[in-house]
Order: structure tokens, then sequence, then C-alpha cells
């Protein structure tokens, strides 16, 4: 074949291209983000926030974050090995945790710790990156020039002796489309030669080995059909999702129930003030405002728990997505300002059972 000189005033291609296992880092990036926040705020709640260092030094945790970072953005630019972008994405998470964690001293004249808008702060850079990994948890784009680069990052496996016989299945099955769809004449030459070479013997293939979110999701899926049934699972859902509405629902009902006995009112009032960071009348129009979305929330998740105890799936499910979608977007930033860091558990518990909502609707189509 006579292969053509290359155009030398051709342009260069500076598309980005998404990497095959970003989906994978970036989890691994905001599972280690949430486990720096909850246990950096639970090691200082429990030993009393203690002061690192003597006199007027004081070496904050914001430095091991900036350490952390600064770990993160070597690996990749030093190592081409793909487990280097695995410890870069962990501590890249772990270290915006520790950044971000003193962020009310960055933003106030006072170096204020507990400054009260920095925990929904917090929460709202944790939501932006998991809007990020929802976008890139997508199939990737089909054109030649992502598949080729996705078979050349996939290729390091033979260097490393761990391709398994279904990752050369996937890598050859590329490199047809490839042949298939691809102008390039050197470009086809190249991707025929590959293709060659992975369907020969010399290949060493490695036994098949799961990855950990894998055999995680497995361990999952095999409980679930040994211990719970499909009715099971929507009880569980029901239950879950009445009890989180009643939880939000209960703040209003104290409130209605006091007007009545203005002691009791103000006794309530006084509570919000003392323990919730409403120090102003603003403050107190926001804490009505969190009041009423929240139990408004709460009863469309209750609601929704009822649809599912009478077998209205579609219904109950798509107001249950809708109710806890709202509640972490709208209604936790207001619960964190308030209560603070004391909100990570009952926020975690609305991820949780967002993720279980749906996977019922994705696995019986409810």
């Amino acid at each position: 074949m006579n292969i053509p000189p290359p155009d030398i005033n051709s342009k260069k291609l500076r598309t980005p291209v998404r990497r095959e296992q970003a989906p994978q880092h970036l989890l691994f990036t905001l599972i280690a983000f949430a486990a720096s926040i909850t246990l950096t705020r639970l090691f200082l709640q429990l030993t009393g926030f203690p002061k690192l260092g003597t006199g007027n030094l004081h070496i904050a945790h914001v430095l091991w974050g900036g350490l952390l970072l600064f770990l993160a953005s070597l690996l990749p630019i030093l190592l081409v090995n793909r487990w280097a972008l695995s410890v870069s994405a962990i501590l890249a998470g772990a270290g915006a945790g520790l950044f971000l964690d003193e962020v009310g001293k960055f933003i106030t004249s006072t170096n204020d710790y507990f400054y009260p808008p920095a925990a929904p702060i917090v929460y709202i850079f944790f939501l932006l990156t998991v809007w990020v990994y929802t976008q890139f948890n997508r199939p990737p784009a089909r054109d030649p020039r992502a598949s080729f680069y996705r078979v050349l990052e996939g290729l390091e496996e033979v260097l490393d002796q761990d391709l398994d016989d279904s990752e050369r299945s996937d890598l050859a099955a590329r490199l047809r489309v490839i042949n298939g769809q691809e102008r390039d004449p050197a470009l086809v030459r190249l991707a025929g030669a590959l293709l060659t070479f992975l369907e020969s013997e010399s290949v060493i293939l490695a036994p098949r080995r799961p990855s950990l979110l894998r055999r995680i999701r497995a361990s999952f899926e095999e409980l679930e059909s040994r211990r719970l049934s499909r009715n099971e699972l929507r009880i569980i859902l029901a239950g879950g999702l009445a009890a989180l509405g009643g939880i939000q629902v209960v703040g209003l009902i104290r409130l209605v129930a006091a007007l009545p006995a203005p002691e009791r009112l103000g006794a309530i009032l006084t509570g919000w003030i003392l323990e919730s960071h409403v120090s102003s009348l603003t403050a107190l129009y926001w804490y009505s405002a969190r009041l009423a979305l929240e139990a408004s929330v709460g009863l469309v998740l209750i609601l929704s728990g009822v649809l599912l105890i009478l077998q209205k799936r579609k219904l109950g499910i798509s107001l249950g997505v809708i109710g806890l979608m709202i509640s972490i977007v709208a209604v936790n930033p207001l619960v964190f300002y308030f209560d603070q860091f004391s909100t990570i558990l009952p926020a975690a518990i609305h991820f949780l059972w967002l993720l279980l909502l749906l996977h019922y609707q994705r696995k019986y189509g409810a």
C-alpha cells in the first residue's frame, strides 16, 4: 500500500478526548472528598478542635490539603501507569476536602472557621462535582479519533501483562470499527497491525479480575437477588421515603402546633436562635423558608411512599425521585447553613435513597 506523505500544512487537532476510565476516577475523587470532609469534622469535634503548633505557629489542615493536591497533580505528569491516575484521583479528592473544609477562614476577615455559609459552600461544590460526574458517566464518543485514543490507552494493559480476554475482545472490536470509519490510510494500516497483534498467540492474557467497584456492585446484586424480592424492595423503599418525609415535616408541625400557645412558640423560636445560627430577622425568614420547603418536600416523599405501598409504582418512583432531587439540590443547602456539618448523614441518606430508587426503576422498569 502506498501511503501518501503527511500534509505539513494540516491543522493540528486539539479537541479534548475523554479518558476511558474518567467516570471511575471521578467517582474515586467524590468518595475521597466526602470522606475527607466527614472524617476531618468528626475528628475535630471528638478531639475539641486541637491546634497543631506552638505559640504563633499554627499548621492548619488546609496545608495538608494543598500538599495532597500538589501530589495529585504531580503523579499523572511524572508517571504514565494507569494506577497513577487512580491514586491521583483519591489524593485530589482528599486534598480538596481538607482545603475546602477551611473555606470559612478564606472568605471572612476574622478567619472564622465556623462561618455559617461555609458548610453550604462545601456542599454546593460537592453537588457541582456530582453533576460533572453525571456528564462524564455517559457513553463516550464513537468517532475514530476518540476510539483510537481509548485503544492506545487500553494497550497499557498489554505492557503491564494485565490484559484479560474481555478487554482484548473490546479492543479488537474498536479497532474493527476504526478500520471501517477511518479515512486516513496510515491510521487504517496502524489499526490493522494492532488488530493482527491482538489476535495473535503472542499476547499474554491475565485471569479476569473485576475492579473493586464491579465487585461491590456484583455483591450488592447477589445479595439483592438472594434476600430481597421485588415487592420486599418496594416496601423498603416506600418505608424509607415515608420516614424521610415524616422527619422533614416534623419542624413545621411543631411550629403550627405551638401557634395557640405563645410561650411554647417563644421557646421554639429561642431554640432556633441559640442552636441554628438564626441571628437576624433575615436569617429568621430564611429559616422559615427552609421549614416550608422542607415540609413541602416531606409531603411529596410521604405521598410517594404511600403510592408505592398501593403499588402505583411508576408515579410513586417519579414523585420520590423528584422529591429527593429537590431535597438534595434546594433544601439541603439551607439545612447545611443552619445545622452545619451535622447534616452530612441525612444528606448521605438522601443520596442513597435516590440511587436505590433509580436502581429499582432501571431494573423493574417502574
